[in-house]
């Protein structure tokens, strides 16, 4: 479903700024891999997750999604395959437009624009029913404006915006790192319950080991660019936080000193 092949990437080549942010990475998603990924500052998880979506153009390599080459599609092109929450709740949704509205668009991503009817009853049921399931009682508040919402109850909006057409692939970045930790919780809890309910090929980055521990069926760390772990199954399962640190240690040959992702 999701195959990166020696991918390159490097940010101001041939200045002494250079810095190679994807050193020739080699990745294979199957259909229904919930990946989590995990890394220090710099280590290239959110540079890996732009480089599927487009942001900007790899150096080296190809991606494939769904047995489609993205390689040289502009972001725009590349959305129909994608989801994407962001850490940022107040990016991916349009703060001046009301919560039906906002839905109402992520329906229509990719379909050619009509004159027809904005909200038909029957959408505006769909997108009732499926606000229910975040459990914040965004239902009843359905015309109300996105900016009047708290981030958390944004964050879930979002995450429903870019599920609503079952992507081939979700991104996750960071998307709960700006929420207080109770909301965090509950973003991440219904983040799992979507993308097991739909079956959805995910890649969530964070920087919490026990949340990269907790969630997901397979685990990536990555250190300069490289992939230097990837755990999945049973051994998956059985880690704690001290087997993720002498793991990073043995692989890298220096300390994992993420505080954010030690203490989460």
């Amino acid at each position: 479903m999701l195959d990166l092949i020696n991918v390159r990437k490097t940010f101001n080549p041939r200045t002494v700024n250079e810095r190679v942010a994807l050193d020739h990475i080699n990745l294979h998603l199957n259909d229904g891999d919930f990946v989590t990924i995990i890394g220090g500052n710099g280590a290239g998880k959110s540079t890996i997750l732009n480089a599927i979506a487009g942001v900007w153009p790899v150096d080296e390599g190809s991606i494939i999604i769904d047995g489609n080459d993205v390689t040289n599609l502009p972001e725009h092109r590349r959305a129909a395959f994608l989801g994407r929450v962001f850490q940022d709740p107040m990016t991916g949704t349009a703060a001046s437009m009301q919560i039906e509205e906002n839905l109402a668009l992520a329906r229509r991503r990719g379909e050619r624009r009509t004159l027809r009817l904005g909200i038909t009853r029957a959408e505006r049921e769909e997108y009732r029913e499926r606000l229910k399931t975040l459990g914040l009682g965004l239902e009843d508040r359905m015309t109300a404006k996105v900016g009047l919402l708290s981030g958390g109850q944004r964050q879930a909006l979002t995450l429903l915006m870019a599920t609503l057409k079952k992507p081939k692939l979700l991104l996750l970045d960071e998307h709960t790192a700006a929420l207080d930790p109770h909301t965090a919780a509950k973003v991440l809890q219904l983040s799992d319950q979507i993308v097991r309910e739909n079956g959805l090929m995910t890649m969530m980055v964070t920087h919490n080991m026990r949340d990269a521990i907790a969630y997901g069926n397979r685990l990536i760390m990555m250190h300069a660019g490289n992939i230097i772990l990837d755990i999945s199954g049973e051994d998956k399962k059985k880690l704690t936080v001290p087997d993720l640190m002498e793991a990073f240690a043995r692989a890298s040959g220096g300390e994992f000193n993420s505080d954010r992702a030690l203490l989460g």
